[in-house]
C-alpha cells in the first residue's frame, strides 16, 4: 500500500482553494425575454443586453436603473424575417413617473424596407439631474422603461416572428452636470406604498438599482474644482499683496514723518 506524506493533503487542499479563487466569476445571464407592460418590464442592468423572441405587433418593455449625473444610452436591434413589407420600429424611453422622455439624439424610429434583414434604433437621453423642479419635465434617478414596438405595421406582418436584441449603457457627465439638491428616494415602483410601511423587511416592487447604490446627490466632483479655485484664489491674493505692498519706508523719511 502507498503512502502519502502527511504535508501532501494541506498542500493539496490549499491549491485547490486557490484554483477557486482565481477562476473567473460566472456572468449572468442576459435576459432572453421582455414584458408586455410596464410592471411586467424585465429588468436590465446598465452596461448589459437583453434579447427576446416575440411577434411584430407586440410591445417589448424592459427597465433599468439610472443615477443622477449619468446620460443613459438605449441601443435596440430587431431581426426581421425572411418576407415582408416596409416596416415602421420605435423605441421610447419612460422614467420612473412613467413620463416619456425625449432623446437628444439618435435614430429614435426608423423605417425598414421591404426585404431588409434587421433595423437598428438607439435614443441618447437628457442628463439625469439629481433634483428637478415638480412642473419639469427633467429625467430623474430611478427606473427608467424601453418600450420597443412596430408603428402602424401592415395587417400582412401582424405576428411574423422577430429577435429583438437591446442594450443600455451611461456615460457619467461628473460635476458640470451636478444641481443642487436631490430627490428624498429614487422614482422606483413601490417605492411610495414602502415609506408608508413600518416593516424593515418591505422592499420595493422593482430591484433595479446601479452596482454601487444610488447616489446621495450632495457629492460631485465640482467640489473638488471648488476647493482648488479656493486655493488659487488664496495664492493669488497673497501674491498680490507681495508684489504692490513695496519695500517699505524709504530710509531718507524720518519716523513720523
Amino acid at each position: 500500500m502507498r503512502l502519502t506524506p502527511p504535508f501532501i493533503r494541506p498542500l493539496s487542499a490549499a491549491l485547490l482553494l486557490l484554483g477557486l479563487a482565481a477562476a473567473p466569476a460566472v456572468a449572468a445571464e442576459p435576459p432572453t425575454r421582455a414584458g408586455t407592460s410596464f410592471r411586467t418590464a424585465t429588468e436590465l442592468d446598465q452596461g448589459g443586453k437583453a434579447t427576446a423572441d416575440a411577434s411584430a405587433g407586440d410591445y417589448l418593455y424592459w427597465s433599468f436603473p439610472a443615477d443622477a449625473e449619468q446620460r443613459p444610452t438605449v441601443r435596440a436591434t430587431v431581426k426581421l424575417p425572411g418576407t415582408h413589407t416596409a416596416e415602421t420600429w420605435r423605441i421610447d424611453v419612460y422614467d420612473g413617473l412613467r413620463r416619456r422622455q425625449s432623446c437628444q439624439w439618435g435614430a429614435q424610429t426608423r423605417t425598414a424596407g421591404a426585404g431588409a434583414s434587421s433595423i437598428e434604433l438607439a435614443c441618447v437621453l437628457r442628463t439625469v439631474r439629481a433634483w428637478s423642479e415638480p412642473w419639469a419635465n427633467d429625467p430623474l434617478p430611478g427606473t427608467y422603461y424601453v418600450r420597443l414596438t412596430a408603428v402602424d405595421l401592415p395587417t400582412a406582418d401582424l405576428g411574423a416572428k422577430v429577435a429583438a436584441e437591446v442594450r443600455v449603457e451611461s456615460k457619467d457627465m461628473g460635476g458640470a452636470a451636478a444641481v443642487d439638491g436631490s430627490l428624498g428616494e429614487p422614482l422606483v415602483p413601490g417605492v411610495a406604498t414602502r415609506a408608508t410601511k413600518e416593516s424593515d423587511d418591505d422592499t420595493a416592487l422593482s430591484a433595479v438599482r446601479p452596482g454601487d447604490g444610488w447616489s446621495s446627490g450632495w457629492w460631485s466632483d465640482r467640489w473638488v474644482w471648488t476647493g482648488v479655485g479656493a486655493v488659487l484664489a488664496a495664492l493669488a491674493g497673497i501674491a498680490g499683496y507681495v508684489l504692490t505692498r513695496g519695500s517699505g519706508r524709504p530710509s531718507r523719511v524720518p519716523p513720523g514723518a
